[in-house]
């Protein structure tokens, strides 16, 4: 079979490419795609902004003239020396499928064939075809895994001359991954950001990657379950301005709390310490919370958290009632919380 495990794409594209074979790249991270096909083309040591060496087709076009991509692939270069021909955006299309099929049993010399396709399900034409082929392979782009992601971070930050903290690498492989070449934007937007630094710290990926919004959201929570007034006010507001509706903040504050109830109920049945219950939380706690939730777990009692969980959701029905006053509501009630919190550090 002429195909690769997904982690075998990149040992596979580390080596010169071979004329006359049909490489196949699919799966469902576009950005990822398009960066190998971008990287295979390079291989092939051709000029990639000459058309006479190079061309780029779409799938659709070849798909309605299977002919031509025949014709193609026998077609001699006017100036000599090898041709890539570059097909984008291919799917289920079966003419392509088919020409595909035709040339590999035939493989032109000279001509190296790239085919960047969608996620193709096993079983499709285009992609068992080409698995099938003895002059083919297929090479599968799934969503990057933690070695990948690493794998990419340390690219970029060697291109750019610049290390990272442990803890920053840890909060920044979280806010990564998806689409590559999304990731790879976050990644060149922390470089610049860090431009002149020799290390990235922790607070440079909080304020360059990720969604800036989400990031605040988390803050105005934070502020709330340890009693922090001033860092609540900033917060919140932050979030408002930026467009989110505090609705979200209400749902994210529910979430939050009853797992803080949940890990209270453990201390407290239990006699088991703060920092012993955050270690062992399902789902885990992100390393940079851990701190600030063991600090929460002592502020409040189960009972307390029975009490917070009835006024969030109260607080839900009165801003779904008072459209027109529902920030002033929930951050009324935030604030309230808050006080609470501040209340409960002061009697310990």
């Amino acid at each position: 079979m002429a195909q690769k495990k997904a982690h075998e794409v990149d040992g596979f594209l580390a080596r010169p490419a071979q004329t006359g074979t049909v490489v196949l790249l699919y799966g469902p991270d576009k950005g990822l795609v398009s960066e190998r096909g971008a990287k295979f083309a390079k291989l092939t040591g051709l000029p990639l902004d000459d058309p006479f060496a190079v061309l780029r087709i779409e799938a659709d076009e070849i798909d309605k003239d299977p002919a031509r991509l025949i014709d193609e692939a026998r077609t001699i270069s006017m100036f000599g020396g090898d041709r890539l021909i570059w097909i984008k955006n291919a799917s289920a299309q079966k003419n392509l499928a088919e020409a595909v099929k035709n040339l590999i049993s035939e493989p032109p010399q000279d001509t190296y064939i790239l085919v960047e396709a969608g996620d193709l399900k096993k079983g499709a034409a285009l992609r068992t075809n080409v698995e099938n082929g003895s002059t083919a392979m297929a090479l599968p782009c799934y969503s990057d895994d933690a070695r990948g992601i690493d794998g990419l971070i340390d690219d970029v930050l060697q291109a750019n001359h610049l290390q990272i903290s442990n803890d920053a690498r840890q909060f920044l492989r979280l806010s990564l991954g998806g689409d590559r070449l999304a990731t790879r934007g976050e990644l060149e937007k922390l470089c610049l950001y860090a431009r002149g630094q020799q290390r990235i710290e922790l607070e440079d990926v909080r304020e360059s990657v990720g969604d800036v919004a989400a990031l605040s959201q988390d803050e105005v929570i934070d502020a709330v379950l340890i009693g922090d007034l001033p860092k609540f006010n900033i917060a919140f507001d932050r979030v408002v301005n930026t467009g989110t509706h505090p609705f979200l903040l209400v749902n994210s504050a529910i979430r939050q709390f009853s797992q803080l109830q949940t890990l209270r109920y453990a201390m407290e049945t239990g006699n088991v310490p703060a920092g012993l219950v955050v270690n062992s939380a399902k789902p885990p706690i992100f390393f940079a919370r851990k701190k600030l939730v063991e600090t929460a777990l002592g502020l409040w009692s189960v009972a307390a958290l029975n009490k917070v969980t009835d006024r969030l959701q109260r607080t839900v029905l009165e801003s779904r009632q008072n459209a027109t006053l529902s920030t002033a509501i929930i951050r009324q009630a935030f604030i309230a919380l808050t006080v609470e919190a501040i209340r409960n550090k002061q009697r310990r």
